[in-house]
């Protein structure tokens, strides 16, 4: 499972691991990883160009000791050096390499293939200073490879307030933090690549992100004397004369073959659509857990109540959301940043700012677990335990794709799995479905829903 840390989980660690280790190791480390993904990104050694953005902390030693290499390699490396002080053996190392430094941004050669910023690390403040934000811009066309995080971004809440670096690649070092994961500071790491430092790590972490292998340990299996009944049943109570389509995709996102039956209940005519589609789902009956409230309009009330008496676990979605007034542990929640505004009484705008401060608020406050649709979906537990989305893609961002989810994560708490797990592992096979049915191009609903059984399959082969 892939985790992420808080600043003060690392630092001790870090310090930690420098009481057993010679002066300077574990930046020797993280410079040789750095020089090493650089020189992935250019491709080539000799006849590049490379710009070094130096501030005061470590993540500028980082930075000068990497340009050392670097320039070793045959590289023309230059260091920009933001600061009063630098990495005072690292500004050294990089002179002795051949490369060269300047705090004249007029002063610079040609245009570099590539900028590494090293402005600020992981005690940062979110912003950056004129003189840094001026150099960004002067080679705003010029790729960017982070160290450790973006220079800017809050890097324990993902926040984003005022200029920051876009980095198309961020070098972490010993673990993942908050802000790689979580929106809208992920946006700004680019890709990940993970040095590992070998770091004994105390704390908890933050943020988890299941990984192909979590997502197999958790996948509901038939065993041996499996019947339908025994797989689970989940209910579906969605739909109306308005949105009859709704129905049936929170139907075809249920109906993916991870439970035993499917349930529909709703008006006469949607359910002719629905079992038109999906001639195995049946009506009212004993079910396991219910999915509540895709296009559901004036009729979503009465379907929440309906769903509550059972005293089964209930995906709460849409429609059903507005007339929530408490909910049950077992439950699960899963609104979008307007929604969720709307459930605490917010501001869209804070929402989507600090999405992983609004999915906690949510779930302490209604005691149950929530998740947060959006481009790095959240999934919150009343403890404070928190699991992010990095499958899926921009094309998932289609109408009908939350129906589809909501039914997918009601089929996995029908199958037993509990409420965070069921969230989870749903919305990880839903964005997984959805990158695979796109193929890098666009992409409905209805195209998720029917790729969630391949990806089960590949996935418990081993093959995610």
């Amino acid at each position: 499972m892939l985790r992420a840390h808080l600043i003060d989980d690392v630092r001790r660690a870090e310090a930690a691991a420098m009481a057993h280790l010679p002066d300077g190791a574990l930046m020797q480390r993280a410079a040789a990883g750095l020089a090493a993904a650089v020189l992935d990104v250019l491709g080539r050694a000799y006849g590049s160009r490379v710009l070094l953005l130096v501030g005061p902390g470590d993540n500028g030693g980082d930075a000068l000791w990497a340009g050392a290499r670097l320039a070793g390699r045959g590289v023309a490396v230059e260091a920009l050096l933001l600061a009063d002080r630098v990495h005072e053996a690292g500004l050294a190392a990089l002179h002795a390499a051949g490369g060269r430094s300047t705090r004249d941004l007029d002063d610079l050669h040609d245009a570099p293939d590539l900028l590494v910023d090293g402005i600020v690390g992981i005690g940062g403040r979110p912003g950056l200073r004129p003189e840094a934000v001026a150099a960004l811009e002067a080679y705003a066309d010029v790729p960017v490879v982070a160290v450790d995080v973006p220079s800017g971004v809050d890097v324990d809440t993902g926040r984003l307030e005022g200029p920051h670096v876009r980095a198309a690649l961020t070098v972490t070092f010993g673990t993942h933090k908050v802000a790689h994961l979580v929106d809208p500071a992920s946006t700004a790491s680019g890709a990940l690549h993970l040095v590992d430092l070998d770091l004994d790590l105390i704390g908890g972490p933050a943020v988890e992100a299941l990984q192909p292998d979590d997502v197999r340990g958790l996948l509901p299996r038939p065993g041996l004397d499996a019947q339908k009944y025994t797989r689970g049943v989940v209910g579906v109570r969605a739909g109306s004369s308005t949105y009859p389509g709704a129905a049936l995709l929170a139907v075809s996102g249920a109906n993916t073959g991870l439970v035993g039956m499917v349930r529909y209940v709703g008006p006469a005519h949607v359910a002719d659509t629905v079992r038109t589609a999906h001639p195995e789902v049946v009506g009212a009956g004993r079910v396991q857990a219910w999915v509540v409230g895709p296009g559901g309009g004036d009729d979503a009330a009465t379907m929440l109540a309906e769903a509550r008496r059972d005293g089964v676990p209930v995906v709460v979605d849409a429609d059903a959301l507005g007339h929530l007034d408490e909910a049950a542990a077992d439950w699960v929640l899963t609104p979008h940043a307007g929604e969720l505004a709307a459930m605490l009484g917010a501001e869209r705008e804070a929402v989507e700012a600090a999405p992983l401060e609004h999915a906690r608020d949510a779930a302490r406050r209604w005691g149950c677990t929530v998740l947060l649709k959006g481009h790095h979906t959240l999934v919150a537990a009343p403890d404070g335990r928190v699991r992010v989305t990095t499958t899926g893609v921009p094309w998932l961002a289609t109408a009908g794709a939350g129906d589809v989810l909501a039914g997918l994560v009601g089929a996995l708490l029908a199958s037993g799995l509990e409420p965070h797990d069921a969230a989870s592992v749903g919305s990880w096979l839903h964005g997984a479905a959805a990158t695979q049915a796109a193929a890098g191009g666009p992409l409905t609903a209805s195209r998720v829903a029917v790729q969630i059984p391949q990806v089960v399959r590949e996935t418990l082969a081993g093959l995610g």
